[in-house]
């Protein structure tokens, strides 16, 4: 039986993969800003200037795949130029953009989905797989949306969009410009996502409908490991870290006047089918800090109570540059040179149980400190030892 069951587990990845990417051969980066340096959502540029052009995303990466044979690259900067720059902070689940384009005829005079738009998906822990209703219902080809041979009947559209739409996988419709309407369509129920404290955008532009001219537009947006229809209380936040590899993509829909459907979707993907399907997206590392934001040497630190009752503390060192030694000062009389200790608090001088950590390191770069005041909190059995207030 447990043969049938793990052969049956092979055939159902080989058919839906828990993950996958496109364009294996590229991996695109994610610029870190300083803790100090974090951008101003006012739709200026000028807080980008420190990221380095490596990171800036053109319109050579993007392909038209409306186009016949749906590899389009006839690709005009007089009629649209597009760079994106993507940034991250450490500490914060947001992930910023910078979108700067240039169109000679911008279509937005329209209240409806009719407009030009930056679409941009993102999943966050690289769950990949199917982010709308109608990729829900299809049962065993997902790329085969508009079949209608090939959705499960039992599932309805409603169903699927309660149940599943955007909730592992974000999909948001940002209007370029918005005017007079919201500035983002949520693919789904979990509206709040497009909202502060999930998500704040500024635009700036000087042109009317159908001229030409140049959109800033800058926003951040948090990227959701869950994100149901229920409300933001049972939502997850994805956790963004050094070096974590995410699912992250976008297309320019550029339309060519009011009264005509006529269209080119310029997609970073290069699959269609990336803006309902998670593992259609392709690969973005976020990175750490630039060399010419980080100190040369810096103690940092963190640590976890092991055991209450035995009051023992597991402390790691996180600290940055080259490290040559440390000392750990615990804040009851006791030291160590290790550089991940465990420790076991047994006195507990000043105010119970309440201790001032401080990290001491050396290097060939000098040496770093970091005090955690009061940060060690550890109650428990072993008995107090009395000492002097």
């Amino acid at each position: 039986m447990l043969r049938y069951r793990m052969l049956l587990c092979v055939l159902l990845l080989a058919i839906f993969p828990a993950s996958a990417l496109e364009r294996p051969e590229v991996t695109f980066k994610i610029f870190q800003f300083p803790p100090n340096m974090i951008p101003r959502i006012d739709g200026n540029d000028d807080d980008w200037a420190m990221v380095p052009d490596s990171y800036a995303i053109g319109m050579d990466q993007l392909e038209d795949t409306e186009a016949p044979g749906g590899h389009g690259t006839d690709r005009d900067p007089k009629d649209l130029d597009v760079k994106v720059k993507v940034g991250w902070v450490k500490g914060l689940n947001r992930l910023y953009f910078l979108y700067e384009a240039y169109k000679g005829y911008w279509d937005f005079s329209q209240p409806g989905l009719h407009n030009d738009i930056f679409e941009v998906v993102v999943d966050g822990d690289l769950s990949g797989g199917p982010l709308i209703d109608m990729y829900h219902r299809d049962v065993w080809t997902p790329q085969a949306v508009g079949d209608m041979s090939k959705l499960d009947p039992r599932i309805t559209s409603s169903d699927a969009y309660f149940a599943q739409q955007g909730a592992h996988a974000q999909n948001y419709h940002i209007f370029t410009p918005a005017d007079g309407k919201d500035w983002t369509m949520d693919w789904g129920c979990a509206q709040y996502t497009k909202d502060l404290p999930y998500a704040n955008h500024a635009m700036k532009y000087n042109f009317k409908p159908g001229e030409p001219g140049k959109l800033v537009l800058e926003f951040w947006i948090t990227p959701f490991d869950y994100a149901g229809c229920e409300g933001p209380d049972r939502a997850v936040e994805s956790v963004l870290a050094e070096n974590k590899l995410i699912g992250l993509s976008w297309a320019v829909i550029d339309y060519h006047g009011p009264n005509s459907n006529r269209r080119k979707f310029w997609n970073l993907s290069h699959k269609q089918a990336f803006f309902g399907n998670a593992s259609d997206l392709v690969a973005f590392r976020l990175m750490p800090l630039e060399p010419q934001f980080r100190k040369p040497i810096d103690a940092q630190w963190s640590f976890k109570i092991v055991d209450m009752d035995q009051r023992l503390v597991a402390f790691k060192d996180l600290s940055e540059g080259q490290i040559a030694s440390w000392k750990w000062d615990f804040g009851d009389g006791t030291t160590s040179t290790e550089q991940d200790p465990i420790h076991q608090y047994k006195n507990k001088p000043g105010r119970e149980g309440i201790y001032t950590v401080t990290l001491y390191v050396t290097g060939p770069a000098g040496s770093s400190r970091l005090a955690k005041v009061w940060g060690v909190h550890v109650t428990g059995s072993s008995p107090p030892v009395a000492v002097q207030p």
